[in-house]
């Protein structure tokens, strides 16, 4: 399917390079001419397939969905086209899928390959007290090697550990709280929006302030998981489920592990992607980042083509030195990954207009307090991408003229103010399966292993229920 999918993806833009540039050319430019609301029309579109379609035509969306995704591109890059010219809408495609989507998937490709390297075996049976365990584990790794690293580092061990128990999925949902989330808030390696932070002048260690807050969301969540967990443990045991364990005592086994070192080539790639722009080796003498010309203003930059250079080197060396017995135990698959490159690429493209609407109109929303920072970035971050909607408020915030706080390249931004945009980048990206990454990939691996996952809607009901009231505490308790 993937292939597929970049086949028409590179039929579009194939025809985009062959017609005449100036076919669809209109007068003025994006600069000059704002983007209609209208254009968002196809983002909502695919957004809407994505939450209906498995419910209704599940096996027609399942052979389908690479033409859903090319079409609602399409939908959104011919008018895009009509209204800005071919040039603009090839040049904002690439830029695109270049400079943001290319980076994105190989990053998930490289965890994805490395972490289903690793298999845990034993008999440790699936509990709400080991289950809290394994999910405080992977809550305080996220923050150092990456939501997507900890996600798929752990989402099989939980996975294979709650395999003998029928309810399971609110295993998983938590799991999307907190690991592929919530997790992430500590370090700039945690989640790229603090990466971007950094990159901009903010401290590698300063996101230790979300520590507290952190913490506070991690006990109330996994103190709510405890009942839920133990009601259905119960359950499942007064069914005469019990886990396979042959043998008295506790054995853990972890096969695999040299597969750390090509994790930590991965994490180093990360950070140097976020250094390597600021060195001046890699920039010209009119101070722009070297790399390859693509086409219009589109460069394919020389950190992130090491970046991506390191990433598939790591993912190619745990492949050529793990024996294949550990991804059939971990039951690896590429489904996974296939699902999210196609649904994403889709994502990336038809979410432009919405992304620059909210960069033309950031600083006239009139957000000053903290509490209204937290608020609209995190709703926003839970449906577009939280790296460029944290970047905006970021930007917002330093151009309001704040005389106090911590100084940036931006501009001077309160700490509380700053907390608030980290904390709703971060935090609420776990509010629909699309807010970030890891969520689409660990419901993937769940279906895939046979566990029914809460479909596009439900999931948001459960975000709804739990994470909702809990980040309305926050509200009261850190950013008021």
């Amino acid at each position: 399917m993937l292939k597929k999918c970049m086949v028409c993806i590179g039929s579009l833009l194939a025809v985009l390079v062959c017609c005449p540039l100036t076919v669809f050319a209109a007068e003025g430019d994006v600069a000059a001419k704002p983007i209609p609301l209208w254009l968002c029309i196809p983002f909502a579109g695919l957004l809407f397939c994505i939450a209906v379609l498995p419910l209704i035509r599940a096996e027609w969306w399942e052979s389908h969905r690479p033409l859903v995704v090319i079409g609602w591109s399409f939908l959104f890059i011919l008018p895009f086209g009509f209204l800005y010219g071919a040039g603009t809408a090839l040049e904002t495609v690439l830029e695109c899928l270049i400079n943001d989507y290319l980076t994105f998937i190989v990053l998930l490709f490289g965890l994805f390959c490395v972490a289903g390297n690793i298999t845990m075996e034993g008999d440790l049976a699936g509990s709400p007290r080991v289950n809290i365990i394994l999910l405080t584990i992977g809550t305080l790794l996220s923050s150092w090697i990456g939501t997507t690293g900890a996600s798929m580092l752990m989402v099989r061990p939980v996975i294979k550990m709650n395999a003998w128990r029928r309810n399971r999925a609110h295993i998983l949902v938590f799991f999307i709280f907190l690991v592929s989330n919530i997790g992430g808030c500590l370090t700039p390696i945690g989640d790229p929006p603090l990466l971007m932070g950094f990159s901009r002048g903010i401290p590698f260690f300063w996101s230790l302030h979300l520590l507290p807050v952190m913490l506070f969301n991690m006990v109330v969540l996994l103190f709510i998981f405890y009942w839920i967990d133990r009601k259905r443990y119960c359950r499942d045991m007064a069914r005469g489920r019990k886990p396979d364990i042959s043998k008295p005592g506790t054995k853990i086994q972890i096969r695999g592990l040299h597969n750390l070192i090509f994790l930590a080539m991965i994490v180093a790639a990360v950070v140097l992607s976020g250094i390597l722009p600021d060195q001046p080796i890699f920039r010209d003498v009119e101070g722009n980042i070297k790399g390859i010309h693509i086409f219009g203003e589109v460069v394919f930059s020389i950190p992130a083509l090491i970046e991506i250079a390191v990433i598939l080197l790591a993912a190619f060396l745990s492949f050529r030195t793990t024996d294949p017995i550990i991804r059939k135990k971990n039951h690896f698959t590429w489904g996974a990954i296939q699902e999210v490159g196609i649904l994403f690429i889709g994502i990336f493209i038809t979410m432009q207009p919405a992304l620059a609407i909210l960069k033309g109109m950031g600083a006239d929303l009139g957000i000053t307090q903290p509490y209204q920072m937290f608020w609209t970035t995190g709703v926003l971050s839970s449906f577009l991408d939280n790296t460029p909607t944290y970047l905006v408020f970021l930007t917002t915030a330093g151009a309001t003229g704040f005389s106090e706080g911590l100084s940036t390249a931006l501009g001077m931004v309160p700490v509380k103010m700053l907390m608030a945009i980290s904390c709703g980048a971060v935090f609420m990206g776990a509010n629909t399966y699309i807010g970030n990454a890891p969520n689409f990939m660990v419901k993937a691996i769940a279906d895939e292993n046979g566990i029914h996952m809460p479909s596009f809607f439900r999931y948001i009901g459960w975000s709804f229920m739990i994470l909702i009231p809990v980040f309305l505490l926050d509200t009261f308790i850190f950013f008021r």
